[in-house]
């Protein structure tokens, strides 16, 4: 069971490829970053966390772009997965997100890991032109025609909401036939059915604590799309907990992902020594 962290970025705090190296030095397998171009400030979307529209934390409205971060983060580090926790790829343009995604996987040496999400803040979404109630049908095209662009020396796709002729594109990812693509949503039936058709594996929501029974039919679902293997299954923990962490290395869970604290450089260091030391004896 790999460790992975998460670090919410802004324009505050520590920056990203500092924490990403200082995670790699001290033996964590992944880093993630997430995704918000923007928060409008009037909105009827709840928060998955609050309940309201109240956001938790005030760096939804200063986070840095993921892919640029994740770039800076590859360029100093040289084994540590570099994933998004999540990404929002109906807020891009999937044609040029194929390319960002495909160029950093390139110049990575095939670390990335496409966590994705439908997106909770439905306003949000409409200012990039996203239906609300067809964001799960948009993903899954967005995820089609890049996967097409990403595997085909002349790709095309011809869908709804994506569409284009044949066409060239390099380079192409290292991992083929795609970097790892896990979905974050809430452990429904929906989305285990989604995942097992159009993904590689799930990410647990910060809400989320008893996952057995949910691992159990994801599983299950999985089997019965006819998916080969065993999906990943990414969960975001609070504090470690060994006899969780060892419940959930006993259900099969691929990574545990840990997040850092909104303080200072020298203090989200301390933090992953201490949580370096505490992880090393279930490694």
């Amino acid at each position: 069971m790999r460790h992975g962290i998460t670090l919410f970025t802004s324009d505050r705090g520590i920056r990203p490829e500092t924490a990403a190296r200082a995670a790699e030095e001290r033996g964590f397998d992944a880093f993630y970053v997430p995704e918000h171009t923007h928060i409008p400030v009037r909105r009827e979307s709840a928060h998955p966390g609050t309940g309201n529209a109240t956001l938790p934390d005030d760096r939804y409205r200063r986070t840095l772009d993921p892919w640029v971060a994740l770039g800076l983060a590859a360029a100093v580090t040289s084994t540590i997965r570099l994933g998004t926790s999540v990404a929002l790829p109906l807020e891009h343009d999937p044609i040029t997100l194929a390319k960002t995604v495909a160029t950093l996987d390139h110049l990575s040496g095939g670390r990335v890991v496409l966590g994705a999400g439908f997106g909770w803040n439905a306003e949000e979404l409409a200012d990039h032109g996203v239906p609300p109630g067809k964001r799960r049908t948009a993903l899954r095209e967005y995820l089609e025609a890049m996967q097409a662009l990403w595997n085909e020396e002349e790709a095309s796709y011809d869908g709804q909401f994506v569409s284009f002729g044949p066409s060239w594109a390099w380079p192409k990812p290292i991992q083929q036939p795609r970097p790892p693509v896990l979905i974050g949503a809430g452990g429904t039936e929906r989305t285990f059915a989604w995942i097992a058709r159009s993904a590689d594996g799930w990410i647990t929501t910060p809400i989320e604590r008893d996952i057995d029974d949910n691992v159990e039919r994801l599983r299950a679902t999985w089997a019965e799309a006819g998916r080969a293997g065993a999906p990943e299954i990414v969960v975001l923990a609070g504090r470690p907990d060994p006899a969780k962490l060892q419940q959930w290395r006993d259900l099969g869970v691929t990574e545990v992902m840990f997040g850092l604290p909104d303080r200072s450089e020298d203090e989200i260091l301390a933090y992953l020594d201490k949580l370096a030391a505490t992880l090393e004896p279930t490694r």
